[in-house]
């Protein structure tokens, strides 16, 4: 009888956890995503000034290192907030990180090398409309009249921000291998959200992001060279301090929360999300850069804007 009681006691204090947790993961959703959206913005820039320094495998190797050194940190020191890692995942998670996030850094900074950053913004734009389409095959997801609206005004607005939104926007393509490059990255990035929404049933956030990109990035190793070691070896304090940013707040904190975020709504609303990074990175670029901004930009801006108001409201009527 008290057994019962018990039973019963710790079954209903672990659903009012349960219920708390969602209803603060609801609430604070818009920061939960825009933490995010802001880092990957960021990143941009930052890329720019790493590059300076380093190419573009080596920065991402020291980018992942400075991820991997906290992610192991991590692990020993707060076992209890990771879910248990089962033997038949280990291949699949693998793949998630490989593909996800390994080959999707390397093609964006390969093709970037061939084409113009309005070329490449433009084919990334692209992941989205991946992400609904997968979302829907796989996922089941049911996409609304408003989240085809979203991504369509949203799209617009890339579109005119990436070809007449800035002074310096041309399209150019040296060779098709940038661009094919490039939109190999947009179909693995739609993949990382799709085939990590599908693990968060058997894994948190914060613990499928760790093993991929522990699993993941042991696919770099054949991509060091002596060059990595010469040109780290060369690096300044301004060098260092953007690897560390880079490997820190866009990519623990922005991949931790994206699968937070995916754990809340469904990709196909989370995904109209990414529009809004070309928007701020033109704004951190001329913060950072004294890049200039038209009216066009601001113009497409607001189609951005505008899309993601529109999945939004499809959101909040679906709470």
């Amino acid at each position: 009888m008290i057994l019962n009681h018990l039973l019963i006691y710790q079954y209903h204090t672990m659903l009012d956890r349960s219920v708390k947790k969602d209803v603060f993961a609801k609430k604070y959703f818009f920061l939960i995503i825009g933490m995010p959206i802001i880092f990957w913005a960021l990143a941009f820039p930052f890329i720019k000034i790493g590059l300076e320094e380093l190419s573009p495998i080596n920065l991402t190797i020291m980018r992942l290192l400075v991820v991997c050194i906290v992610f192991l940190i991590l692990l020993p020191t707060m076992p209890n907030k990771f879910s248990k890692l089962h033997k038949k995942d280990i291949f699949p998670i693998f793949l998630l990180g490989f593909f996800g996030i390994i080959i999707y850094h390397l093609g964006l900074n390969y093709g970037e090398q061939y084409i113009s950053a309005s070329a490449a913004s433009l084919i990334i734009a692209t992941i989205p409309i991946f992400i609904v389409v997968l979302a829907t095959i796989f996922l089941k997801e049911k996409i609304t009249l408003k989240i085809v609206l979203g991504v369509i005004l949203s799209l617009a607005g890339v579109v005119i921000i990436s070809i007449v939104g800035k002074p310096d926007a041309f399209l150019e393509i040296k060779y098709i291998s940038g661009a094919f490059a490039v939109l190999i990255g947009a179909l693995v990035g739609a993949g990382y959200t799709i085939a990590g929404k599908k693990m968060l049933s058997r894994y948190s956030a914060l613990s499928l992001t760790v093993y991929a990109f522990l699993f993941g990035s042991l696919g770099l190793l054949p991509f060091i060279s002596n060059s990595l070691f010469e040109e780290v070896a060369a690096m300044s304090i301004t060098g260092w301090s953007t690897v560390i940013f880079l490997g820190l707040f866009p990519t623990v904190i922005g991949y931790v929360l994206w699968y937070v975020a995916l754990e809340i709504k469904s990709a196909s609303e989370i995904s109209v999300y990414l529009y809004f990074i070309p928007v701020l990175s033109i704004v951190f670029s001329y913060i950072l850069f004294r890049d200039k901004i038209t009216w066009l930009f601001i113009f497409g801006g607001a189609l951005v804007i505008l899309g993601l108001y529109v999945v939004s409201k499809q959101s909040i009527k679906a709470t």
